[in-house]
């Protein structure tokens, strides 16, 4: 088994948001079974404090005119060249990778990652989370799953068990407790990326993590870990970021823009230039396990295509 980042990929949200590649040999994972939400549990007092905090950042980020919704306009315009310029930056390097038994944030250089099969998000809402609220988490997941589909054109569909890509809402807490949960979808996930999560510092707002176990570029698996206590504009910045990183676009880039993949949390929604990234990584004339070479004839010409007016 090879320790590296690209067979089980990594984003994370810093003040942001981002993702992890998971290494590791092809394994049998039990699918889970539909259950009864847990009894509602109490809340932690640091749960509350680190809710105030997100608050407090993002009046911040809103009052400097960040966290935009509205998807891009005149102020953000871009070209076709700029498009697929943004798409292998994105596509093909990752931001983390595992050293020393530690996760750490070091560009590297990757193969294009995709998923062949259909996804299956699941759900999974901490038990200290308001019934209210894991209602509304539960139908933004599964709004913002039908959304790619129908930018990728590829099968997703939300289920109530038996995901191969599982969105953790979980207070403070839990995330402390997450090891069963993450290791029972994803066994090849390293002690270090469970300990992230685990120790998830407070500036850090969400991850996900892609498994390629046969390291073809082919992604079977993705978790992504959202922090419950966010308030409602971060929280869906990061409900689009990471399951979108999810797809496979795994790093950010601070030339790519109208988007969520920058950590300049200028936009806090999926925009249309990102609608275009993943119809980029999806279309057919690519392959998984392309490198950047191979793909970048291919990647302009589709970008191309995309921005030509229809004859």
């Amino acid at each position: 088994m090879r320790n590296r980042f690209a067979a089980l990929g990594m984003a994370i949200a810093l003040a942001a948001c981002d993702g992890f590649s998971v290494a590791g040999n092809d394994v049998a994972v039990e699918p889970s079974e539909a259950q009864a939400r847990p009894a509602f549990e109490p809340r932690t007092a640091a749960s509350f404090e680190i809710e105030a905090r997100f608050e407090r950042v993002e009046r911040n980020l809103v009052a400097r005119g960040l966290l935009r919704f509205d998807g891009g306009g005149p102020d953000a315009p871009f070209t076709d060249e700029m498009v697929a310029r943004n798409f292998n930056a994105l596509a093909f390097s990752e931001e983390f990778s595992g050293r020393s038994g530690q996760v750490v944030r070091v560009s590297r250089e990757s193969a294009l990652h995709r998923w062949d099969r259909p996804i299956l998000i699941e759900t999974i809402i901490g038990p200290s989370v308001s019934p209210d609220q894991a209602t509304k988490d539960s139908a933004a997941i599964a709004a913002f799953g039908a959304r790619l589909a129908t930018i990728t054109d590829h099968p997703i569909r939300n289920v109530e068990s038996g995901g191969n890509f599982r969105v953790f809402v979980l207070n403070d807490h839990e995330l402390r407790q997450s090891d069963a949960q993450l290791t029972g979808l994803m066994p090849e996930i390293s002690p270090a990326q469970v300990r992230f999560v685990e120790e998830m510092s407070s500036d850090t707002y969400c991850v996900v993590f892609t498994s390629d176990p046969n390291q073809d570029g082919n992604i079977q698996r993705a978790a992504a870990v959202i922090r419950a206590e966010l308030p409602d504009r971060l929280r869906t910045s990061c409900i689009h970021e990471e399951i979108s990183q999810g797809l496979g676009l795994a790093n950010d880039s601070a030339q790519a823009r109208p988007s969520i993949f920058n950590d300049d949390d200028e936009f806090g929604r999926l925009t249309n230039h990102d609608e275009l990234l993943l119809q980029i990584l999806y279309d057919p004339r690519l392959k998984p396990g392309m490198d950047r070479a191979a793909a970048a004839p291919l990647v302009r010409d589709i970008a191309t295509g995309l921005l030509s007016p229809a004859t």
